[in-house]
């Protein structure tokens, strides 16, 4: 359990050199490279738990970390890049979700795992490794861009690709590559994946389903309502059993199809 002499403790924070371009440089603390709203989301989600050892995979600066820090919680963090974690006194490890973590089985109560499983190009063992990390009955919270939001099945329609999700031009790859410092995993989308995909590996992995989140509303969401509700007007005019086996109801809810930037799901292992 973090101790309030951990959390003040916490706030040194690694101070790093302007050494390089935009995306890494500063003399300053951690900063969530996330969207805004998904890091207060997550907090609301685990509020009203009971307080525990969580790891924070991928842990990115630590801002969120940071924040667990603050709310009681006892964490550790992980990341490909460990060296890009700004804070003090909390531990940081080196692992990639595609293979496997530094950590023993049945270590911890809670995972976040936040905006990570699209930069890997194995999904399916970062599943794995979920089960393997927590304990039954543990808590994970894992984020993806929503691809699958109304907005970007239409982009997906007349352009080819959705706006988290673009072609990887030689112009945008060099971009990345400097910007990043040659650390490309940071910024490269390498995996749409969604909400069908996420629930699948979640329940073939022994996990259940506790909650879908958005990040936060989108202001022009209201521009899309007519294709909502023809959308949800087919929904209700598919028969009863395929709705069920196609998760059309989940599908057409409000935080798949009117879901922000990212989609959240909080589920349980049993």
């Amino acid at each position: 359990m973090a101790t309030a002499e951990t959390a003040t403790t916490a706030r040194s924070r690694t101070i790093k050199g302007a050494d390089h371009p935009p995306l890494l440089a500063g003399d300053r603390g951690p900063i969530a490279m996330s969207r805004p709203g998904l890091h207060e989301t997550v907090l609301q989600i685990l509020k009203p738990l009971p307080r525990g050892a969580i790891l924070d995979c991928p842990a990115g600066e630590g801002a969120l970390a940071q924040d667990l820090i603050d709310e009681g919680f006892a964490v550790r963090c992980c990341d490909l890049y460990s060296e890009l974690f700004r804070l003090d006194n909390v531990e940081i490890k080196r692992g990639d979700l595609a293979g496997t973590l530094p950590y023993d089985s049945g270590s911890f109560e809670y995972i976040t795992s936040l905006d990570g499983l699209e930069h890997i190009d194995s999904p399916p063992q970062a599943f794995r490794e979920y089960r393997r990390l927590l304990k039954p009955g543990g808590h994970l919270i894992i984020s993806v861009p929503n691809i699958m939001n109304v907005e970007e099945r239409l982009k997906w329609l007349l352009f080819g690709y959705t706006s988290h999700f673009k072609p990887l031009s030689t112009q945008s790859k060099a971009k990345i590559h400097y910007d990043c410092a040659g650390k490309d995993e940071i910024a490269v989308h390498a995996n749409p994946i969604g909400y069908n995909e996420l629930r699948y590996y979640l329940e073939k992995n022994g996990f259940e389903i506790q909650g879908v989140y958005r990040d936060r509303k989108k202001g022009n969401q209201w521009l899309y309502w007519p294709l909502v509700a023809f959308i949800r007007l087919l929904a209700k005019l598919t028969p009863e059993k395929r709705r069920k086996d196609r998760w059309t109801e989940e599908l057409a809810s409000d935080p798949v199809l009117l879901g922000g930037n990212t989609i959240i799901i909080h589920s349980i292992r049993h």
